[in-house]
């Protein structure tokens, strides 16, 4: 597993906890694990504490549950083997719900879907983002995830560069060293519209091939955990019906990402 500054930053400080409620039981509590290097879905700040749309949910849904709950962060590629290494009890990462991810795990019902995309800079000749217009193209994507697994079988003309984390594909975007990078219309959107994503623009949206990119995303726990996937199925039931998903959801974008 790769050992990353955010991971030893994250070592670093004391496990964030929130008190959700009266817990189930004396002491009882979860252990979420995240990446926390995905904005604005997931993401490790400077001063320790993890933000996000992950973050707000998961926090959300522990409220629901009557549980404490405390957040860990681990390295994207390493984050599977580590629930099922007991590090913690479930992920809340941006998870897509995939057959290839669903052999090793078992996943709550989806907390949001949204579609993969192509951002290149502003100054790229590229208009459309077919295979033959991408072809000999250098394109970005973090490894290990559905979204470099769809360059690899959709792109297969350009030449793919994988990267640990977001992050370093968007500074070698922003440097010139590569074509485009793939990844979620939401994190290449908020990207674009920052400051540090001016370098660039969303050149299209892609169409969700769902054998890779899922049925959503959702909430990883491990094989056999039946009546925890039950406990966050009702809790994000309930965070949908009473107004708190809505809330969360309108504090970052302004659209509804659960999608259909």
């Amino acid at each position: 597993m790769r050992i990353s500054t955010r991971f030893l930053a994250a070592a670093s400080i004391a496990a964030l906890s929130l008190l959700a409620g009266s817990a189930m039981a004396e002491g009882e509590k979860l252990i979420i694990g995240t990446e926390g290097a995905y904005p604005p879905f997931n993401n490790l700040e400077s001063d320790g504490t993890l933000t996000g749309f992950d973050i707000d949910i998961a926090k959300a849904l522990c409220v629901e549950m009557k549980v404490t709950c405390e957040f860990v962060t681990n390295d994207w590629d390493g984050i599977i083997p580590a629930l099922q290494a007991k590090k913690f009890d479930a992920i809340i990462a941006s998870m897509s719900i995939t057959p290839e991810r669903a052999e090793k795990v078992d996943f709550t019902h989806k907390y949001y879907n949204t579609p993969p995309a192509i951002a290149v800079p502003k100054d790229s000749a590229l208009t459309e983002a077919t295979p033959e217009a991408l072809a000999g193209k250098t394109l970005g994507a973090q490894a290990s995830t559905t979204h470099s697994n769809y360059a690899e079988k959709h792109m297969a003309k350009s030449e793919l560069k994988l990267y640990p984390t977001a992050d370093e594909y968007k500074l070698d975007i922003s440097n010139g060293r590569i074509d485009g990078v793939v990844d979620d219309v939401v994190v290449l959107s908020e990207w674009v519209k920052s400051e540090a994503g001016a370098c660039c623009k969303i050149l299209a949206t892609l169409p969700i091939d769902v054998e890779i990119n899922g049925v959503g995303a959702g909430i990883a726990i491990r094989k056999g955990e039946t009546e925890l996937a039950g406990k966050f199925n009702a809790a994000i039931d309930a965070i949908r019906a009473n107004g708190k998903y809505k809330e969360i959801n309108d504090k970052y974008f302004d659209f509804d990402v659960y999608g259909e």
